[in-house]
């Protein structure tokens, strides 16, 4: 999985969890608020995932480009 599919998944995780504290706290049900808030955590680690991997992908390609501009020199 690429860092924008963690991206998404994790936006929607984090969505899904505000629905579920939402009606949790409307309903009182306090072990769909926590559920809420675990798929909120859940979400904001998947989406700080994604941004790792497009960092390193970006890192990545940054010294295979230097690089191949070195060889290019000689």
């Amino acid at each position: 999985m690429d860092g924008k599919d963690d991206r998404n998944e994790g936006r929607f995780d984090e969505a899904k969890g505000n629905v579920k504290e939402a009606f949790g706290d409307m309903t009182d049900n306090e072990e769909l608020e926590r559920e809420g808030k675990k798929d909120q955590t859940k979400g904001k680690a998947k989406q700080a995932l994604g941004k790792t991997k497009d960092a390193a992908s970006e890192a990545k390609d940054a010294a295979t480009d230097a690089v191949d501009n070195l060889k290019d020199r000689d």
